[in-house]
């Protein structure tokens, strides 16, 4: 079964730090650039973060870049999503994604103090 899983939300305050994971199963990970994307409630999806197959190059969004860093193992089959100084306006789902193949369920992080 071709899935993407994600984990590693949770509440934070303002200024603190977590990291997503995204584990894959059912597919060749190796072969697919990966995305990261959020939705908050009332608000359209946001690409945060893009990572190619190899891990050698990726984007940010201008809203979380130089906060979020975005990498991936292809032997545990993993991208990570870590985030610093996460602000009130970074509470939203977060979901990993394979474009035009998988997305995951999606993993809640919510900023406040």
């Amino acid at each position: 079964q071709v899935q993407l899983v994600e984990s590693g939300g949770g509440l934070v305050q303002p200024g603190g730090s977590l990291t997503l994971s995204c584990v894959a199963s059912g597919f060749t990970f190796s072969s697919y650039a990966l995305n990261w994307y959020r939705q908050a409630p009332g608000k359209e999806r946001e690409l945060v973060a893009n990572i190619t197959r190899a891990g050698d190059n990726w984007m940010y969004a201008v809203s979380v870049h130089g906060r979020f860093t975005v990498s991936r193992d292809n032997v545990k089959n993993t991208a990570y999503l870590r985030m610093h100084n996460l602000k009130p306006e970074d509470t939203a789902v977060y979901y990993c994604d394979v474009a035009r193949l998988v997305r995951g369920q999606g993993t809640q992080v919510t900023v406040s103090s």
